[in-house]
């Protein structure tokens, strides 16, 4: 694979820059990583003209990469600070996997198709995002041996919220999720305390099912 950034691409995720901002979304530091990522790399060559519109994309395994609203929608969400050690259920393309490491997170990364999982241990080190660790394995149950995490992205619409999720935040750390079958609402869970968490429920969108169980 021939890894291509030309200034056409970057031209065009200037505009989707524009778009993303144009529906909400303020950080910073959020623009300025979709802004940085070549995000066409992250889809097979032949469908390049989709890879800056926003808009979700097959991708292998039946899955899909998200709409860049989405992810960045769910990124500003988390208000990630440099450091931060993120864990990330759905690894997918690794595309919102890159966005958390430009942001300067420790990102701990779960996938739970093979295929998929495969691909991107290969892929995002030629694109420079390592994440300091991607598994294989079912995301309903976390990474126990890695937590305390301070934020925890969910990118597949689970029918329930997953209570080792919740206990594997900081005091402070935050769940992203959306929840539901079918449509989700998107879900921000803040721990506040052993068991006390603040929940903030942000509007309805559409996921793959976040599926239980390795292959």
């Amino acid at each position: 694979m021939i890894l291509k950034d030309l200034p056409k691409h970057k031209g065009l995720r200037n505009q989707l820059v524009a778009t993303i901002k144009a529906k909400g979304i303020k950080d910073e530091a959020v623009l300025d990583a979709i802004k940085k990522i070549p995000r066409h790399l992250f889809m097979d060559s032949s469908f390049i003209d989709f890879a800056y519109q926003d808009k979700p994309f097959p991708i292998a395994a039946d899955q899909t990469i998200s709409q860049p609203y989405t992810v960045a929608f769910q990124t500003e969400l988390l208000k990630v600070k440099p450091n931060d050690k993120i864990l990330e259920i759905g690894t997918g393309s690794g595309y919102q996997t890159a966005v958390l490491i430009e942001l300067g997170a420790e990102v701990y990364s779960i996938e739970r198709q093979k295929e998929l999982f495969t691909l991107a241990k290969k892929f995002l080190p030629k694109v420079g995002y390592v994440p300091k660790k991607l598994a294989f394995g079912d995301g309903y149950l976390g990474m126990l041996d890695a937590a305390p995490f301070d934020g925890i992205i969910v990118t597949a619409g689970a029918p329930y919220v997953p209570k080792p999720l919740l206990s594997q935040l900081k005091i402070g750390g935050k769940l992203v999720i959306p929840v539901g079958e079918g449509a989700q609402v998107m879900t921000l869970f803040i721990r506040k305390g052993e068991t006390k968490f603040e929940k903030h429920k942000l509007g309805d969108f559409r996921f793959v099912p976040m599926l239980k169980e390795k292959e």
